[in-house]
């Protein structure tokens, strides 16, 4: 599991009193940086090799401003040349959100996808959540 924790600034909350939603896939994506260092341990966006070919956020509970959140972050699926990550945002020890993105390991020159490396697979392996 990666593991990252974020400070909920005062202007990520709405109207309502709580955390807007469209601030927790920024926090989802903040958090998949150590996922991007396997395959670009630079982060050099000239040569960046990966693409989100989706996403889905579950809302769970409500998120405040005062209180430090948690993103955890696993691998729930690996094909060929793309993989699954799973990730869980915790506040108070309350799961608040879960989200499930699809990456592509993808050549931007050629526009094609990239099987995996197996080394990369293995540190993928590592931190793999079954979620069923």
């Amino acid at each position: 599991m990666f593991s990252e924790e974020f400070n909920v600034r005062f202007y990520e909350t709405d109207a309502l009193a709580h955390v807007s939603n469209t601030v927790l896939v920024g926090w989802f994506e903040s958090a998949r940086e150590p996922i991007f260092k396997l395959f670009n341990p630079e982060l050099d966006l000239q040569n960046w090799p990966l693409i989100l070919a989706s996403y889905k956020v579950d809302f769970l509970e409500q998120i405040y401003y005062g209180h430090k959140v948690q993103v955890r972050t696993y691998i729930s699926r690996i094909g060929t040349s793309s993989f699954d990550v799973y990730q869980e945002l915790w506040q108070q020890q309350i799961k608040c959100v879960t989200g499930t993105t699809t990456l592509v390991h993808f050549d931007f020159k050629t526009k094609q996808s990239v099987a995996i490396r197996d080394d990369i697979k293995d540190i993928l392996l590592e931190n793999f959540y079954p979620l069923n």
